[in-house]
C-alpha cells in the first residue's frame, strides 16, 4: 500500500525556519510529481508547492514564493519543504501530496499523508 508520511511539524516563533519532510513508501514516487498542501483550521485546503518527478520545476503558492523551497532525494523517496521565515497566517496542518503523473497537475494528487501541525507565534 501506498503511503506518505510526513515529519518535522511544530511550534516556533515568528521569523524562525522549519524543515518537513515526506517519507514514501514505494519506489513508485520518484517516478511521480510531489508536493505539499495545507489547511489552516475554519480554511480549505490550499496548495503551498509543488516539484516534478526529477525535481527540475517547482512551483509555488504567491504567499509561500521566496519563503520556501521544495526539493526531494528520489534515492531516498523523500520529499522536503524548506520553510522560512515562518509568519503566524503559516500555521495549518500541512499535508504531502503525490500524483500518479510524472508533472504537476495544478489540482491536488492521488495520494495524501496524514498531515503535521505546524505552529507559528508571534
Amino acid at each position: 500500500q501506498v503511503q506518505l508520511v510526513e515529519s518535522g511539524g511544530g511550534l516556533v516563533q515568528a521569523g524562525e525556519s522549519l524543515r518537513l519532510s515526506c517519507a514514501a513508501s514505494e519506489r513508485f514516487f520518484s517516478n511521480c510529481a510531489m508536493g505539499w498542501f495545507r489547511q489552516a483550521p475554519g480554511k480549505e485546503r490550499e496548495f503551498v508547492a509543488a516539484t516534478t518527478w526529477n525535481g527540475e520545476s517547482r512551483y509555488y503558492a504567491d504567499s509561500v514564493k521566496g519563503r520556501f523551497t521544495i526539493s526531494r532525494d528520489n534515492a531516498k523517496n523523500i520529499v522536503t519543504l524548506q520553510m522560512s521565515s515562518l509568519k503566524p497566517e503559516d500555521t495549518a496542518v500541512y499535508y504531502c501530496n503525490a500524483w500518479r503523473t510524472a508533472y504537476y497537475q495544478y489540482s491536488p494528487g492521488e495520494y495524501w499523508g496524514q498531515g503535521t501541525q505546524v505552529t507559528v507565534s508571534d
